[in-house]
Formats: structure tokens, C-alpha cells, sequence
């Protein structure tokens, strides 16, 4: 069996107390809790944060490069994809923002990490 939503005309499932399309309790008596949406608009971005993401990106995809100009025939170029943690985190956000910082961090550690092996490799 199942239940109409008086408000919408939704049909939902016989075991739903609230409609799932527009949350009308279905039930008489019930009352819809007080529930806040935060969307991702809201949420402030920390600064110094995405500043030290940068950072700790640009240290870890790049250093393989720093050290295999300094110290020839090094196989350090491995530890830079530790800088590929950062961007994957960021990338998977879901605020616009973030994933555009991801994306910009994940070019800033593409680069690193090919210029470290081709410096490795040669």
C-alpha cells in the first residue's frame, strides 16, 4: 500500500511518515522536525588553510625535482606523488570553490611530478 501526499501528490512508500519529495507529514499529529540545509555556498572557506594546502602541494609534488637537479642519479621522484593527496581530496568537495582549488592544485602537482621523473629518468 502506499500513501498520497496531500500537498504535492507525491506517492510514496506505506512505512514513510514524511513525503519524500516535499516533507509533508503524512501522518496526522506529526510534526516536521526543525532540520537546517547547509549549502555549499554557506560554508566559509579557511584561508590560511587553502593556503597551507598550496604549500604542502607544491613542497610534496615538487620536490623530487628540487632534489634530483641538486643530487644526479636519485630515485626521490617516487615521493612526489605524495602531492596528489591534496588535490584528490579537494576535487571530491562539494563546493565549487574547493573543487576549483583541487583542479589548479592537481595541474601544480601534474606538472611537478613529470618534471621529477624526467629528471630521474635522465
Amino acid at each position: 500500500m502506499t500513501r498520497l501526499c496531500e500537498n504535492c501528490g507525491f506517492v510514496n512508500q506505506d512505512d514513510y511518515y514524511f513525503c519524500a519529495k516535499c516533507g509533508t507529514p503524512l501522518v496526522e499529529g506529526l510534526e516536521p522536525k526543525q532540520i537546517h540545509v547547509f549549502k555549499p555556498e554557506q560554508i566559509k572557506i579557511n584561508k590560511k588553510a587553502l593556503a597551507l594546502a598550496y604549500i604542502m602541494t607544491i613542497f610534496l609534488s615538487w620536490i623530487g625535482f628540487i632534489v634530483g637537479i641538486i643530487s644526479k642519479h636519485t630515485n626521490l621522484a617516487v615521493f612526489t606523488f605524495f602531492g596528489f593527496f591534496m588535490p584528490f581530496y579537494l576535487i571530491q568537495s562539494r563546493h565549487p570553490t574547493l573543487r576549483k582549488h583541487g583542479l589548479i592544485m592537481m595541474v601544480i602537482s601534474l606538472v611537478g611530478v613529470a618534471l621529477s621523473f624526467y629528471v630521474m629518468l635522465h
